[in-house]
């Protein structure tokens, strides 16, 4: 999570509509037009099959009711709307209570490509779709209570599972090798490097391999877990995780697959 951003969330007005300017809804049509054809052959039918269910206005940016309505009549989920960052209390306590936090800013054109931390269209075009899969929906309930009661410690473990799960997994299907999430499927880029690249290694999900592999957010990822099936992940949530957790924690990280991190000069 960035420690700071220049974003502001939008609040609702008294009948919980979001009023968003002509720019930020252009901003939307942008980014949803060019990365519907995007995720075309790429995407995981359960995406697909979730995002035909939310079916998302290409024209405006979507009100949270909208996609409350499709959310609850499928899993039971629904969306929240949160400040620009929360914190990690915030963010488990939201997933152990079937809400997914929701920073309700969209990017600048200028940042059109690539955005540190999440926006509207991350979490509703990268994230929503797959909420309406049970599967999906219940390793992300399981998550948040996990979290909810981790450690300080724990919780960078924790972290790692979910990033190589929920935000940029793969998944194997009968048509070929599919992206599952949310942080690749918003990102053109990484939706094709992610596939197409030669030089990620791609690498039979381990939920304890995940636990102690390292990454960077401002980075192509150098290493993509990749799951049999969706359904996967539902038995994923019933190992014994933080038992796992205490595992990756005495055998320690495996070797980064990345330089580090530049520092700014001061």
């Amino acid at each position: 999570m960035a420690k700071g951003t220049k974003y502001t969330s939008k609040m609702p007005d008294a009948a919980g509509v979001i009023h968003y300017s002509a720019e930020e809804n252009a901003v939307w049509q942008t980014l949803i037009t060019r990365q519907m054809a995007c995720v075309q052959g790429r995407a995981c039918q359960e995406y697909i099959d979730g995002l035909a269910l939310l079916d998302l206005p290409t024209d405006r940016i979507p009100q949270l009711g909208e996609i409350n309505a499709v959310l609850g009549r499928t899993t039971g989920w629904q969306v929240a709307q949160v400040p620009a960052l929360i914190p990690f209390d915030e963010f488990f306590r939201l997933l152990a209570n079937k809400a997914f936090p929701v920073a309700t800013f969209i990017r600048t054109e200028e940042e059109l490509d690539y955005l540190q931390e999440p926006d509207i269209f991350h979490e509703i075009f990268g994230h929503c779709p797959l909420l309406t899969n049970p599967d999906f929906a219940h390793f992300t309930h399981l998550y948040g209570q996990l979290g909810l009661k981790a450690s300080k410690e724990d919780r960078v473990f924790l972290a790692r599972l979910y990033w190589f799960t929920v935000e940029f997994g793969l998944v194997n299907t009968e048509k070929g090798l599919r992206i599952y999430g949310g942080g690749v499927l918003s990102s053109p880029g990484e939706t094709r490097y992610a596939l197409e690249s030669d030089k990620p290694l791609r690498k039979p999900f381990s939920a304890l391999d995940a636990l102690r592999t390292p990454y960077r957010i401002d980075i192509m990822q150098p290493v993509y877990y990749v799951l049999e099936n969706v359904h996967q992940l539902f038995d994923i949530a019933q190992l014994d995780i933080m038992a796992l957790v205490s595992e990756a924690r005495q055998l320690g990280l495996f070797e980064p697959r990345f330089a580090p991190k530049e520092k700014k000069a001061s």
